[in-house]
């Protein structure tokens, strides 16, 4: 049960499901290219949406099941040559699908009355969400041909380099003591009580990489610089005005939540140089030491052990999200362990036709990976909330999608906080404290490095001691004297696939939101109680039809004032308050 069950997506590539779902792609494809020939401002409205709305539902069911199969097959074995074509062949079809969505999208656009369609007509109302941000679109897309040809290009682009990303680093050697380890293997040595191990780990990890900065660095250069000149093309003000606006987010939202944690990063700075004393450190923490764990805790979780951990944890918040675990573990959702060829870190991928989600860890038995199921299982939970509407309303953004997965890790927290004693307690308190810097203080980090990135290489490709000298000052920005300056980790930049993404830049701030969001939801939940899950079940459920700020306003929230996130990260400084008093 060390790997997860991939057979009701399909038994396998040469099955007669897989091939025959491929088949129907195809010929969906061939109606849906004939439909946007036939598209014009006499077409009956009314009856083209209907039309267009029933295509692309089957057309999304289709392709999330086989392009989730060719993609979970490939993140637990890079080296899959039939994954890998099979893969290509996705993005090939995909990228047929354009002229589809950019001719219905601009047809759209001349549709004048198209509220007045869509509140007079039953069919079209539950899709008014996504007909109107469909219609918006239209200001940022260029003609049906050019984005065609975009399209296409894209899969020998910035799909190609980000595929060369992933499998460098799930397939990189690291010679550590003797032996020869996983690049995910290396760096989970990073929560080892033992302070030997860490620091090797650490030196064994920053010498690896050296094998494929170059590479890497040509992956990364060559996304940046596709997608700094296809915004400037579509006319948005720039990669952050693109992943603001894909994000169905305000401006005004993500700069109150960046003034919010720029003011409050002296507090983790003391956090941080109080641990590095107690580590034997003067100052600043050296990095390879940012997951040592204090305290002590006698437990090393088995995958059962894990799983029976958060599944109880689960129960104090609802039946549904225990039950929803105690599906995944029992169904064979999850593919817990590291081996070579297996992506590293984490990901949920949500099902919609199959009412199911997989998930992927690299799981090793310390608390740290407990929370990451915990964390992992709540996206798995924002899925069962979604799968409750209709595909073309499921895909939710950035911001509210880790919601779930932060709320749930927030849950096995507190209860582990609560339950532990002593040493116990420091080390769980701990681990929840190096966690949210990570979100916090670390997420900035990234944010100022990659927003960097793109404005250099508007000019010219950054060589790899340029983005190396970038990552640190970026690093030192966020950490400021909380680390130690001169043990930094210049190569963050190579193992975090979010900066590695054409179609999803800036997939760091997120992270940010979901945690402090989930923080005030989790604040109203213990004001509120048990009646209060039905509400936030519903607010999860509506994540694919409403912007942002709609979605929070259904509980009360105003995420467009500062005023929210600072009462969020008062949470975290009555947790760091709590360890400091804990350390004296």
């Amino acid at each position: 049960m060390n790997t997860w069950d991939l057979t009701p997506l399909f038994p396998d590539f040469d099955s007669k499901e897989f091939k025959d779902t491929v088949a129907e792609i195809e010929g969906l494809i061939k109606d849906s290219k004939a439909f946007a020939d036939t598209l014009s401002k006499d077409a009956d409205a009314v009856e083209t949406i209907k039309k267009y709305l029933t295509l692309a539902s089957k057309l999304r069911s289709l392709f999330v099941r086989a392009y989730g199969y060719c993609n979970l097959r490939l993140a637990t074995n890079a080296q899959d040559e039939t994954s890998q074509a099979w893969m290509n062949k996705m993005g090939q079809m995909s990228a047929e699908t354009t002229k589809f969505s950019t001719a219905f999208i601009q047809w759209l656009d001349n549709v004048d009355n198209l509220e007045e369609l869509i509140e007079n007509n039953d069919s079209l109302k539950p899709y008014r969400y996504h007909l109107l941000r469909a219609k918006s679109n239209a200001a940022y897309m260029l003609s049906e041909k050019e984005e065609q040809i975009i399209a296409k290009m894209k899969q020998t682009g910035s799909d190609a380099w980000s595929r060369q990303q992933g499998m460098l680093t799930s397939m990189l050697d690291v010679e550590y003591e003797g032996e020869t380890i996983t690049l995910s293997a290396v760096r989970n040595k990073a929560h080892s009580p033992d302070a030997g191990v860490r620091k090797k780990a650490y030196e064994a990890e920053l010498a690896a990489y050296k094998k494929i900065e170059q590479s890497i660095a040509f992956s990364l250069n060559s996304i940046k610089g596709e997608v700094n000149e296809l915004v400037k093309l579509r006319g948005y003000e720039s990669p952050l005005h693109e992943s603001v606006y894909n994000a169905r987010m305000q401006q005004k939202t993500l700069d109150a939540l960046l003034e919010s944690m720029r003011e409050h990063r002296p507090m983790f700075h003391q956090y941080l140089r109080r641990k590095a004393k107690m580590l034997g450190h003067e100052g600043g923490l050296p990095w390879y030491d940012l997951f040592a764990p204090l305290g002590k805790s006698e437990r090393e979780f088995s995958i059962d052990d894990a799983m029976q951990y958060v599944i109880k944890n689960f129960a104090s918040y609802s039946d549904d999200l225990a039950n929803l675990a105690k599906r995944a573990y029992d169904e064979e959702w999850i593919d817990f362990t590291p081996r070579k060829g297996k992506r590293g870190g984490a990901f949920c991928f949500n099902i919609h036709p199959l009412k199911q989600s997989r998930i992927l860890t690299n799981f090793d038995g310390s608390f740290s990976n407990v929370i990451t199921l915990a964390h992992e299982l709540g996206h798995a939970y924002h899925g069962e909330r979604i799968f409750e509407e209709e595909v073309l309303n499921a895909s939710y953004t950035m911001p509210v999608a880790e919601t779930a997965s932060t709320l749930c890790e927030t849950i096995v927290k507190k209860a582990a906080i609560k339950d532990a004693k002593d040493e116990e307690k420091l080390f769980i308190l701990e681990q929840s404290l190096m966690g949210t810097t990570q979100v916090i203080v670390d997420i900035l980090s990234r944010f100022i490095f990659e927003q960097n990135v793109f404005k250099v290489r508007e000019n010219t490709p950054i060589p790899v001691e340029k983005l190396k000298t970038m990552m640190e000052d970026a690093q030192k920005e966020a950490y400021g004297d909380g680390i130690d300056q001169d043990k930094l980790h210049p190569y963050m930049w190579i193992n975090k696939p979010h900066y590695y993404s054409g179609g999803l830049s800036f997939y760091n701030f997120p992270y940010a939101f979901g945690l402090l969001f989930a923080k005030g939801i989790y604040a109203l939940y213990q004001e509120k109680g048990s009646e209060f899950v039905p509400e936030i079940d519903k607010l999860l459920q509506m994540t694919g039809k409403m912007d942002v700020e709609d979605v929070a306003q259904m509980v009360g929230i105003d995420v467009t004032k500062r005023e929210f996130w600072d009462k969020s990260l008062a949470v975290v400084k009555e947790e760091i308050d709590m360890f400091m008093e804990l350390t004296e």
